[in-house]
């Protein structure tokens, strides 16, 4: 609106991925005055800073983009069936651009303090710079996984080669004549593994804990798949959202166990052979994550698929997990082959854990130095609290988000808190366990109506403390029984030292997320209070 003050806005976003861009674009079009900060250069969050060789989606190129806007779903191009990094930015320009999103985006900018005004019932957003805005709404849209965790390795500062975190790569590199080491084997470390192998000298991946990883499948599309995709984009996007995992594939009712081993067998090589994990995972029967008996039929599956490839009897052993086929699903093209190369080591860290650093590499407790001149970690993040830590965000009752998160990570509906008005941390704790995207879509929308129903009313807005613990329950009852729960990892917070063990995810499924968002507006926003802003 007219009249403000440079340094003054209804709403200041936090982050420039995909909940923050689509976030920017909905609150434009109320007529609200808008700025984003981002610290990055540029747009694309995640995208953005995660830009390793190897980079892709494990999510389907035809749902991984918003649905808003049907002209541009049938327009832009994409080439093959999984996006690469360099092409998902691409397509976060084509949409800040397009729309004229970019005058309101501030990049290179970092916050570091908000701080809820109870008199002004503002936010004070400060910034690393020193300047201070202030607006009535505060949207953080910094994701899920935007906090690198290094772990603590005793004795690695002693290595004097390059070290870098695949969250922060730069931007130029040049490693064919170079020695790698990989520490990490996620999603980002198998992605990286692949392609460092075929562009470094030798390649070095220490591993704690294996994993499965199915193909990701990733090829071109034909013209002809383009136009059938073009003409039923409704039915597509009908599909995803009254599906649990939203990745657009039909997902099954059929139970594991329900139909003969041979005819098991041949859907587990049809998934093997489309590619992708989610799929391979959620695709053919609707239990493997529920039932011991199908994930271990699906985990069985893909360790004689290890041992067909790895040519190795020792690196097959080494790769091999000795629980069920129950963490994050991995999509990685060419893993298990890239093992068969000359130029590659695996080094098992629970046989053969790091012993001593040297400035030129590091000696195994087998008594091996492994020569390196690059050390990468691809450790991952702390996921869901860790991105928001740096924000420093104070409240209305003069409580930080760390200290609130502390004993147990919570929200009402994966981004709203009691104690914090007129403050919405997309994708926080308890966001639902899906695709990214549509799921970012839905939060966004009702953030907008609740900022809409606020400026009408001239309230401030927050969750309920009930509500939030009823939210939170309800996450922690629907983990139980689950195959995550008996692994853990990353979802769990297991991964950060010193963390307590909570679920961070709603594992309830996309369309009971939905249907509990459209709930909140059909009962006037139940879960979330109003308050009369009381000028003093």
């Amino acid at each position: 609106m007219a009249g403000k003050s440079s340094h003054e806005y209804d709403a200041i976003i936090v982050g420039a991925g995909f909940a923050g861009v689509y976030q920017l674009y909905k609150l434009c079009q109320t007529g609200l005055s808008v700025i984003l900060f981002e610290a990055g250069e540029d747009v694309g969050g995640t995208w953005y800073w995660n830009c390793y060789p190897g980079a892709t989606s494990d999510v389907q190129s035809v749902v991984y983009r918003y649905s808003w806007d049907k002209e541009d779903l049938v327009s832009y191009p994409w080439k093959n069936n999984y996006l690469t990094q360099p092409e998902i930015q691409a397509y976060f320009n084509h949409i800040v651009n397009k729309h004229d999103l970019r005058k309101h985006i501030r990049c290179g900018v970092k916050v570091v303090e908000s701080r809820f005004d109870e008199t002004s019932y503002k936010w004070q957003v400060k910034l690393e710079s020193g300047q201070t805005f202030h607006s009535r709404y505060l949207i953080a849209a910094v994701g899920g996984l935007h906090k690198a965790f290094i772990p603590h390795i005793p004795g690695v500062e002693e290595f004097k080669g390059e070290t870098y975190h695949t969250s922060n790569w730069p931007r130029r590199h040049d490693f064919r004549e170079k020695r790698v080491g990989i520490i990490g084997s996620g999603s980002t470390g198998a992605q990286l593994f692949v392609a460092l192998s075929k562009e470094s000298k030798h390649v070095t991946t220490f591993i704690r804990s294996t994993q499965l990883i199915v193909t990701n499948g990733n090829r071109p599309v034909t013209e002809a798949e383009r136009a059938h995709i073009n003409d039923t984009y409704d039915e597509i996007w009908e599909r995803l959202r009254n599906s649990k995992k939203a990745f657009g594939f039909v997902e099954p009712d059929t139970l594991a166990m329900s139909v003969s081993e041979h005819e098991r067998r041949r859907l587990f090589q049809e998934a093997w052979d489309r590619g992708n994990a989610f799929y391979y995972t959620f695709g053919i029967f609707s239990d493997i994550t529920s039932n011991v008996e199908a994930n271990q039929a699906a985990s069985d599956f893909l360790k004689e698929k290890v041992n067909a490839i790895v040519k190795n009897p020792d690196t097959v052993r080494k790769l091999l997990p000795a629980g069920p086929y129950a963490r994050r699903p991995i999509s990685c093209d060419g893993y298990y082959e890239t093992f068969n190369r000359e130029n590659v080591s695996l080094v098992s860290l629970k046989e053969t854990p790091f012993k001593q650093w040297t400035s030129t590499g590091v000696t195994t407790a087998d008594g091996v130095h492994h020569d390196l001149d690059v050390l990468v970690f691809a450790t991952g993040f702390d996921f869901a609290t860790g991105s928001f830590e740096d924000l420093s965000i104070i409240g209305s009752l003069g409580r930080t988000l760390n200290d609130h998160w502390a004993d147990v990570p919570s929200s009402y509906l994966g981004f709203a808190m009691a104690g914090f008005s007129n403050f919405f941390a997309l994708n926080g704790p308890l966001h639902a366990f899906t695709n990214a995207v549509p799921q970012i879509e839905e939060q966004v929308d009702l953030v907008t109506d609740l900022i809409l129903n606020a400026e009408a009313s001239e309230s401030t807005v927050e969750a309920t403390p009930a509500a939030e613990q009823w939210w939170t329950e309800l996450c922690h009852d629907f983990v139980k029984g689950n195959s995550f729960d008996r692994v853990g990892g990353w979802l769990f917070g297991d991964n950060i030292p010193g963390k307590k063990r909570n679920i961070l995810m709603f594992l309830g499924g996309f369309k009971k997320y939905r249907e509990h968002l459209a709930g909140v507006r059909e009962q006037g926003f139940e879960g979330f209070d109003f308050k009369t802003r009381v000028t003093k």
